[in-house]
C-alpha cells in the first residue's frame, strides 16, 4: 500500500494549476444519460472516483473515450438502467445515476451506498423529492427501485443538499410540466451543471440561487461542457501556503468560489491577492487564530474545514471550529495530535490552542480531506519525517498531490510498497 513522506519545514513558493473540479465532473457524467447524442466533457481530473463512475456508466453500456481531459460519452447503447452495489458502493457520488435513469428509461435500479442508511447521509431528501415528481420508490434488498413517469411539482428540500439538488434538477429536466425546487444547494457545480443541462435543450432557472425552475422537455440532445476549477482543491493548495509561510499562486482558480475561504486566510493574517484566473496567498509573518463554523455554500465549506483546522495548530492564539454540515468530520483531529497540535473536541466543536511547532510522525489517513490535512502538517512540520498511510483516500480527489507538491519546493514523496 502506498504512503507519502514528507520532511517538512520548507515555504512553499510559486504557482501550481487547478485541476477539473471531481464534484462538478461527477454529476456531469451521469448527466450525459439524459442525452440521446454524445455529449464531450473537458478538463475532467484523472482521479480514482472519475474512473469508478467510468465503470459504472460502462456497465451500463455507456461508451466512453477518455483521452487527455477530454471525456466522450455515448449513451445511445444502454442497455442496463441498473447501478448494483458492488459498483456503487466504492463511491457515494455513484448515486447521482438514479435521476436520469428515471427520467430517461421511466425506470431504475441502484444500490444504496455503502454504509449508508437512508437519513444519516441523506438520501431520503433525493427519494422524497423524486415521489414527489411521481416516481414510485420502493426498497428491494438495498437496492432503490424507481419507477413512474415523471410530473412537474413543487417540492422544498428539507436540507440545501448538493447531491439532492442536482439529482431532482436532473430528474425534473424530462419531466412534464414546470418543477419549481426550493431551499436547494447554490454551489458553482451547480451552476455548471446547470449550463451543461441548458446546452442539452433543457429549461433551467435560477441555478446559484435557493429557488431553482425546471420546465420539462420530451428530450436532450448531447452537449459539451468545461468542467469548472476544483476550488477544494485550490483552496489546498492556499491553506498549504500560508501555513508553512511560504507565497502561492494557484492558476486557473476563480476568486469568487473562494470568497469565504479567502475572507479567512486575510482574517489569520495572511496576504491575499487574486485576479482573474489566478489566486495567491503568502504569509511570512506568521498567522493568528481564527474562528470558523462550516457552513452550505457561500459559507466556509465543509471540505476545507480539515485543512483548515491544520494550519490553526500552529496560528497564534485560540481558534474554535464548529462543523455544522457533516457528523464525524473531525476525524483528523487524533492524527494532529499526534504530530504535537493541542486540539479538543466537545461534540460538532474543536478547540485549537496553536502550538509553536509540529512534529513529523507517522499517521493513518481516515479520508479524502482528513487526508490532505495530514500531508499540510507534515509540510508544516519542522523536526522529523511524516509518512501518510492509506494514501488511496487522497487519490480519490487531488491528482499527483506530491509531485505538485514538490514542484513548489516540498520534500515530499511518494513511496509504493
Amino acid at each position: 500500500m502506498d504512503k507519502i513522506l514528507i520532511r517538512g519545514g520548507v515555504p512553499l513558493t510559486g504557482t501550481v494549476h487547478a485541476r477539473g473540479a471531481k464534484n462538478a465532473a461527477l454529476p456531469l457524467m451521469a448527466a450525459a444519460i439524459l442525452a440521446e447524442t454524445p455529449c464531450v466533457l473537458h478538463n475532467v481530473p484523472c482521479l480514482h472516483d472519475i474512473f469508478s463512475m467510468d465503470k459504472l456508466l460502462s456497465f451500463m453500456g455507456v461508451r466512453i473515450d477518455f483521452t487527455g481531459r477530454a471525456m466522450t460519452l455515448d449513451t445511445t447503447g444502454i442497455t442496463e438502467p441498473e447501478a448494483p452495489y458492488e459498483l456503487v458502493r466504492k463511491m457515494r457520488a455513484s448515486f447521482f445515476v438514479l435521476g436520469p435513469l428515471v427520467a430517461r428509461f421511466g425506470r431504475a435500479r441502484v444500490s444504496l451506498p455503502g454504509g449508508c442508511a437512508i437519513g444519516t447521509r441523506p438520501v431520503d431528501i433525493h427519494l422524497k423529492g423524486l415521489e414527489a415528481l411521481g416516481c414510485k420508490i420502493e426498497l428491494d434488498e438495498g437496492d432503490v427501485v424507481a419507477e413512474g413517469t415523471l410530473t412537474g411539482a413543487s417540492f422544498a428540500l428539507d436540507f440545501p443538499s448538493v447531491g439532492a439538488t442536482e439529482t431532482l434538477m436532473m430528474a425534473a429536466c424530462r419531466a412534464e410540466g414546470l418543477t419549481r425546487l426550493t431551499n436547494v444547494a447554490r454551489e458553482p457545480e451547480i451552476e455548471n451543471l446547470a449550463a451543461f443541462l441548458n446546452a442539452m435543450g433543457a429549461q433551467i432557472s435560477g441555478a446559484g440561487s435557493d429557488m431553482i425552475t425546471v420546465v420539462g422537455v420530451d428530450s436532450l440532445k448531447g452537449a459539451e461542457c468545461e468542467v469548472i476549477a476544483d476550488r477544494i482543491e485550490a483552496g489546498t493548495f492556499l491553506i498549504a501556503g500560508a501555513a508553512t509561510g511560504g507565497d502561492v499562486t494557484v492558476l486557473d482558480a476563480n476568486a469568487g468560489h473562494l470568497a469565504a475561504l479567502l475572507e479567512k486566510l486575510r482574517e489569520a493574517g495572511a496576504t491575499v491577492t487574486a485576479s482573474e484566473g489566478r489566486v495567491g496567498v503568502a504569509a511570512a509573518n506568521g498567522l493568528k487564530a481564527v474562528d470558523i463554523s462550516t457552513q452550505p455554500y457561500p459559507g466556509f465549506p465543509t471540505d476545507l474545514q480539515a485543512q483548515m483546522m491544520a494550519l490553526l495548530a500552529c496560528a497564534d492564539g485560540t481558534s474554535v471550529v464548529r462543523e455544522t454540515v457533516f457528523e464525524n468530520r473531525f476525524m483528523q483531529v487524533a492524527e494532529l495530535n499526534r504530530m504535537g497540535a493541542n486540539i479538543e473536541l466537545d461534540g460538532n466543536t474543536a478547540v485549537i490552542r496553536g502550538v509553536g511547532h509540529l512534529m513529523g510522525a507517522p499517521v493513518m489517513a481516515s479520508d479524502l480531506r482528513a487526508s490532505a490535512a495530514l500531508v499540510i502538517a507534515g509540510l508544516m512540520a519542522t523536526h522529523g519525517e511524516t509518512a501518510v498511510q492509506r494514501v488511496y483516500h487522497i487519490d480519490r480527489g487531488y491528482e499527483r498531490i506530491e509531485e505538485r507538491f514538490a514542484a513548489l519546493g516540498a520534500q515530499i514523496e511518494r513511496v509504493r510498497n
